[in-house]
């Protein structure tokens, strides 16, 4: 279907939906009726719209779009995270993850929502870098992972939850904040109580730590979590791994850390990769300790999921816990995150596109 020339009503607000309605000569609640279909039973065909005159249905067929990327190929771990490599309008391909919250047939999924295709940031130790970076998503491709995602929930699992998805989290392809609009953007779809009515609380962006972009969260009056791969505690070794800190050092970063706490007294989290014989050291967890102890903060503990063609290594199991422990003794609030999806290569860092 030739899309080109059709108005996208995929990331339209409800007062814009409205307002494009009356464009075209519709009565305004006409709008609120496309949004329910679109943002609540996740309906992209007009067709479907029962409750729109057919007339109505014709013309919005031939001269607008509902753009939900469709899901080429869904993988499932033996764990039930899933795994859906979905196509954008101009056939490029993202990978999205959903991943149960519990265990049995009862379970919410928390969504891994990618922001960009491809990665720009080139983090040494991350499948995503190393396929490229080819463009931004725009608002309605991230929404539209969301009602994809739930769209194929619902009819693999048979189940009829409008709130099967209960988190999402701006960690899959992609710097959320070398495309802060857009994010932000989606981010205000998906809360929208008319629409979607994802909780604030329930919504974690995730940083490499985009200086620029730290900040401009901290004004936004977002009740969101914020998340920051961190992966080394000085700068030589985080230069190595995070080729953005050569342009926002540790030094910077914390500093806009610290004005992120100040605005708006939300906790930060700090994602560590554990890498084995690179970043757990004794002295590398003296480091931290003395870096995130006087700030409002959690560490997130992630064994590396090893990438096939990178050179690192997950530690042992032993190495994992001493470093947790070293870190908790040193005053720290540590968690280790859970592997889910790693048997089908949908854990953090492993997330590839191919390109045809």
């Amino acid at each position: 279907m030739n899309t080109i020339n059709r108005t996208q009503l995929l990331g339209m607000n409800c007062k814009q939906l409205e307002d494009y309605m009356l464009q075209i000569g519709q009565p305004r609640y006409r709008g609120r009726q496309i949004y329910k279909w679109i943002y609540q039973k996740d309906i992209s065909s007009f067709y479907e719209m029962s409750d729109i005159p057919k007339e109505l249905r014709r013309q919005l067929d031939e001269t607008a779009v509902v753009s939900i990327p469709r899901v080429l190929k869904q993988r499932v771990s033996k764990d039930g995270t899933r795994k859906f490599l979905m196509e954008l309008e101009d056939r490029k391909r993202i990978e999205t993850v959903v991943i149960p919250q519990g265990e049995g047939r009862g379970s919410r999924y928390s969504l891994c929502i990618s922001t960009q295709v491809g990665c720009p940031i080139s983090c040494a130790f991350c499948a995503t870098g190393s396929s490229g970076y080819h463009r931004n998503l725009q608002s309605h491709e991230m929404v539209g992972q969301f009602l994809s995602s739930r769209r194929e929930l619902k009819k693999r699992l048979k189940k009829n939850d409008d709130n099967i998805i209960s988190n999402v989290v701006y960690m899959g392809m992609g710097e959320p904040f070398l495309n802060y609009d857009q994010v932000i953007a989606s981010v205000y779809l998906l809360i929208d109580p008319q629409g979607i009515n994802l909780g604030q609380r329930h919504i974690t962006i995730s940083t490499s730590g985009e200086v620029k972009g730290i900040k401009r969260l901290a004004e936004e009056d977002l009740q969101i979590t914020l998340a920051i791969s961190l992966h080394a505690p000085n700068d030589q070794l985080r230069d190595q791994l995070v080729p953005l800190n050569r342009k926002y050092p540790l030094g910077q970063l914390m500093e806009a850390v610290e004005y992120y706490l100040d605005k708006t007294n939300r906790r930060v989290t700090f994602e560590y990769i554990m890498l084995d014989d690179v970043n757990i050291s004794r002295e590398h967890a003296h480091e931290l300790i003395k870096m995130v102890k006087p700030l409002l903060a959690n560490i997130n503990l992630i064994p590396y999921n090893e990438v096939e063609t990178l050179p690192f290594k997950r530690p042992s199991s032993n190495k994992v816990w001493q470093f947790y422990h070293w870190l908790v003794e040193g005053g720290l609030n540590v968690t280790i995150r859970e592997e889910r999806g790693g048997d089908i290569e949908a854990a953090c860092g492993q997330l590839y596109v191919k390109e045809r």
